[in-house]
Parts: structure tokens; sequence; C-alpha cells
């Protein structure tokens, strides 16, 4: 890990909200002991990891055919006992913490939950914490928050910590979900070179399976029993939306598949605004592709604490074999999130957070999805819109971590047929499958008198591009065609006088390449989905996309794969980038087909596809039956 970026004030600003708007649109209510004198404070801590290089050498030994430890992944009691911060260093940290008049509860291997009247954790923490109100606010967002104003000197000794989470409670990750701009709908769709199902932006998980070759798992049986999906969130949702769209393609399902944890007390009712949008198509995609499974969503606030929580208590249960994420933030975010850190006075960095947790969850077998966001190759430019902000080439997190598999995006062959104002029809073919980015719009667009930004089409795409905050993973390290971050990276605000640099990245950085794999995620070539809307009921809906549909479905693929291997099948990028590295991804082994699809047409704005690995779809597109086949004779 390398966290090289240094803060400034402004980056403290904008990096606290996570987006421009949130701060000019709150009122200070002044501190929390004073505006909400019955509320306590609740904060999670982060212990360090005792040895992160030799539980990465653990990984790679129990992924090593011949090794005595292949395949045996550990229980979350053994991660305790091999990789966790030691008991004395917890009852150290403990004490210390009790001693200052607060609660402590163990809750992961590496974190603890602290919590205690306001004014004593403030004090503990070094923080002055105030309560602000949103001024403008909707059903669906929390009128509310906490966040810390300026930082004093701990009254506690922290030099065991790495991280203190919670003092800032902002809802700032995003879904990645996307629906089409106004004048984008096409007036008629129809697929090339595919004979039978829905029409492109109507498909549904069948089609999914058709196009991927999933349908043969299904034909000997595999629906996905025995395996069990976790859908890690941050908005509730409606629970029959998805038995609906289930029964109406006629899914065997059990109807007691489906289970809710919620984390921190929950996200709340379901709400359009809060993105039960995402947590419904999650739930859908997910076990529509694996209709035998079991499904838990682990829901929680839309805070930076809700997220490490949800995460915590999905990998320290280790119930679900596979886990999908399809919410996030540009990385830097991430870095930077907590404005003000009592550790050192420092950002308290949730990338290192996340790298833990994930690492427990690989060594325990369970196999992570991200979504890797849907603005191509300029991630910040969804919380950092144009032209207020310029574009940044940058990627989304946690998809860019080093033990997660991020999900990217294409667009499937289709001709479709949009309308213009003045009633003109106007066919865009897509010949073949292609990186979803919406450039290949642009001529409709332009006969529209619109540049792209105002046309509603850039940056939208599959995230995909390097990451300047996350070493280069080792399954990468032979890959032809790694990049590293591109220099001259600067988030600048053009709307002050002068113009104010909110951000600098790091250039020429050595970091991790994503996406990993991808699907068809194009809302224009998408998804139906059944949703519930706190505005207007219930509703089938078309056009859907984004990359939150792909890491669910390939949640559900894996479940599949892990009923037909018998066995989970851990972190799957190490497979995959074996495979790609021996020439095997596209080629197969003897008699066993390609498990890969290479992508060359299109790009995401930024990146261009190409034959091999690429930063728009990264390996390419999976045919399923095939992977299946060659996971099972040389893998397993």
């Amino acid at each position: 890990m390398a966290f090289p970026l240094k803060l400034t004030a402004i980056a403290v600003a904008i990096a606290a909200a996570s987006s421009a708007s949130i701060a000019a649109s709150a009122l200070d209510l002044g501190k929390v002991e004073q505006a909400a004198p019955a509320q306590p404070l609740t904060v999670t801590i982060a212990l360090p990891l005792r040895d992160r290089d030799a539980a990465t050498r653990y990984l790679l030994d129990m992924h090593t055919q011949g090794s005595a430890n292949f395949h045996k992944f550990l229980t979350p009691a053994e991660f305790r006992a091999l990789f966790a911060p030691s008991d004395a260093s917890v009852a150290r940290v403990s004490a210390r913490l009790q001693a200052a008049g607060l609660n402590v509860k163990r809750v992961g291997s590496a974190l603890l939950q602290v919590s205690g009247p306001a004014a004593v954790v403030q004090k503990a923490f070094g923080a002055e914490v105030h309560v602000f109100q949103k001024q403008a606010s909707s059903s669906g967002s929390a009128s509310r928050f906490i966040s810390p104003v300026k930082a004093t000197a701990p009254s506690v000794d922290l030099s065991d910590v790495q991280a203190v989470i919670g003092l800032d409670s902002r809802p700032h990750f995003r879904p990645h979900i996307r629906q089409l701009p106004n004048g984008l709908k096409p007036i008629a769709a129809k697929s090339v070179g595919v004979t039978a199902g829905n029409a492109p932006g109507q498909w549904t998980v069948t089609d999914l399976a058709r196009h991927y070759d999933i349908t043969p798992l299904y034909n000997k049986g595999i629906h996905g029993q025995g395996a069990t999906i976790g859908i890690v969130t941050l908005a509730s949702f409606t629970p029959s939306d998805a038995f609906q769209y289930w029964n109406q393609l006629g899914l065997k399902t059990d109807p007691n598949r489906l289970s809710v944890v919620d984390i921190d007390g929950g996200p709340g009712a379901p709400s359009d605004e809060g993105g039960s949008d995402e947590t419904t198509l999650d739930v859908e995609q997910s076990g529509g592709v694996a209709p035998g499974a079991k499904i838990i969503v682990y829901q929680a606030p839309n805070t930076t604490q809700g997220f490490v929580d949800a995460f915590a208590q999905a990998i320290e249960s280790n119930a679900a074999d596979t886990l999908s994420v399809s919410w996030g933030e540009w990385e830097w975010f991430d870095d930077q999130a907590q404005a003000v850190n009592p550790v050192g006075g420092k950002s308290a960095n949730v990338l290192q957070v996340y790298h833990d947790l994930f690492l427990q969850a690989a060594l325990q077998g369970q196999t992570m999805f991200a979504a890797a966001g849907d603005s191509g190759a300029y991630d910040v430019n969804r919380a950092a819109p144009l032209p207020q902000f310029n574009k940044v080439l940058s990627v989304d997190s946690p998809a860019n971590q080093s033990f997660i598999t991020a999900a990217g995006g294409t667009t499937v062959p289709a001709t479709l047929t949009l309308q213009s104002k003045d009633g003109k029809a106007t066919q865009v073919k897509i010949p073949t499958e292609r990186a979803w980015g919406w450039d290949y719009l642009s001529g409709f667009c332009q006969a529209a008198g619109k540049d792209p930004v105002a046309c509603g089409i850039f940056p939208v795409g599959g995230g995909g591009g390097v990451s300047a905050f996350i070493n280069r993973p080792f399954y990468q390290s032979w890959i032809p065609h790694m990049l590293n971050s591109p220099a001259g990276q600067q988030l600048v605000d053009s709307s002050q006088t002068p113009p104010q640099v909110v951000a600098t990245v790091p250039g020429n950085f050595k970091g991790r390449n994503l996406p990993d794999v991808s699907l068809n995620a194009d809302p224009e070539t998408g998804y139906v989905m059944y949703y519930t809307s706190s505005q207007n009921g219930f509703g089938i809906l078309a056009n859907n996309g984004g990359t939150s549909f792909v890491a669910p479905q390939l949640a559900g693929i894996t479940a599949l794969l892990n009923q037909s291997l018998g066995s989970r099948i851990g972190l799957l990028n190490l497979s995959l980038y074996s495979l790609l590295a021996t020439g095997h991804a596209y080629h197969g082994f003897g008699h066993h087909g390609a498990p890969f699809r290479e992508v060359s047409a299109g790009g995401n704005w930024g990146y261009n596809a190409h034959r091999g690995y690429n930063q728009a779809t990264g390996i390419g597109v999976p045919n399923v039956a095939n992977l299946d086949a060659v996971l099972k004779r040389y893998f397993f």
C-alpha cells in the first residue's frame, strides 16, 4: 500500500464533503453535546494487522497447487490467531479507552466499536464535533449529520490505533446505477447476432445467461444450491420486488432464501433518493443468475463508518461465499475522507482499512466483487461535475482494492433507433460487443446541437483506469498492457477566483489497474428492473444499467461456480490473471473452449479497448460454461 498524498486546507473541505454541494447546503448547529445533548457517539477503531505481507504470502500459498495449504481457507477464528492484532494489543488499547470512560467492544478481527457520551468521546479522540442541518432535505436523506470541525490534543494514547472512523456521518457514497438522460431513450432496439430473447434495454437475467453462456450450467442442474450471496449496500429495499421479478421469469426460488441484516441501525426506510433502486437490482440480479442460492443483504447507513461496519459484519460472520458491492466514490475521497483524524493529526485512511478487511475475506475464501463505476475513466466527475470542476482521470473505491474483483462494463451488439427533437429517426449500429462509453452517441448529440456534457453522454461509461494509491497487486505484475497512473492530474474548482486546486493526484504511480472483467452494463442495451419507488409506487422499468448490474451478476455466477466446483473459489483474480499470463484466457486448454472473449472495440472516454488486457474492459467478458470447465480441470 502507498498513500503519498498530503492534505491541504481546501482539500480537507472537499474531501470531507465528497461533494461540493453538501457543505454549502448545511447549517452548523454547534457542538454535538449542545445541539443533541442526548446523542452518544459511537466510532469504529481500526487496528493494524500483525503482518500484512505474511498474510498475502499465505493467500498465495493457498492458491498454489501442491501446497499443503491449497484451498484450506481460514475461519475468522483462524485468521485472528494468525494475522489479527494480538489479544494483548487489543486489551492494551481497550484498557486505555475504558479508563477514559468509554465502552469498548471488539466487532471484527482488527476493529473495535467505542461509544460514550459525546463530550467524553471528543475529549478522548481530540476532535470537536458539530451537528449540521441540511437546509434543503427531502425524504430518504438524512437531514442532520455530524462532522468534526477541528482537532485538539487527544486525551488517550492512540499509538496502537490505525484509524478512527465515525466522527463524520455525511452520506457521500454513490450507487453505480445509470438510467438514460432525456432524449437518449431508443424508440426501437433490436439485437445483432442474437436470435431469441428480449431486445437490448429490456434484458433480464435469462438474456444475460444466453449471451455469456451460463445456460449450460443450468442444464446440468446447477442453480447455486448450497451457496450464499452477500450484498453490501447503503440503502434498504422492498423484498417483494425481487420475488415478483424472479417469479415473472419462472425461476424456482425458496421463499425463505432472503435475509436482511441491519448494520449500525440500518439505512432507514426505502427511498428513491437514498438509493433503494440499487439494492433492489443487486438482489434481483444476483438471485436471478443463481436462483438456488441464499442471499444475505447487509444494509447500513450511507456513512464511512456504516460502509466499513457492513463489510466487517459480512466478512466476520463468514456466512456468504461471495460478496457484491455497487457503491463507491473516487479513491482520493477515501484516502482523505476523514477531515479530522485523531491519530497523529493525519487523515484516517479508509483505503488501508478496506485492504485489511478484504485480505481477511480472501483468506476465508470469500469472493468479492465491486462495481468499477459508471463515469468512464473520470470517476471523480460524477461527484465533481463539469464545468465547475475539470475532468480528471480517476478510479473508484473500493473497486481499486487488490483483494476484490473490479466489475467493468460493455455495450452488447444492437441497432438502436433514436428520435431527435424534430422527430427524425436516427439509427446507431453497434456491430460487436464493445467497451461501454457513450462516445458512440456523439454523432446523435452533435446533430442535436449539443456537446457531450450538455447531451449527458460525457463521461458516462464503464469505470476503469489506474489507481494512484493502491500498489499494483502481484497478480498483475507480469501482465502486458499494465499502465502507471497518468501524470498531470489535478482537480481544480473553477467557481472560485482565482481557481483553486482541490487535489493533485500522484502521477506515474505503479498502481492497481482496473477493471478485471466486464459484462453488459450500458443502459441503452441494459436491463429491466422491478422496483417500488417511494415517489411513484411499483413499476417495471426498462433501460437500466451501470456496473451496478455487473458486480451482483458476477456474484451470482460465482455462486453457480461454487456449486459446480464443490468449493469456495476465493480471490477470483488469482485464477483469472493466471489464465491471462499463460495465454489460456482466450484460447482455453486442450478441448476446453476459451473462458474469455477479448473486447477490442470502443472505449470509456479515457482508455481504448484493444486485444489483451485493457483499462476499459479488463481481461474481457466471460464464457461462463468454459470458465467453469477450465477452473474445474486446472485450478481445483
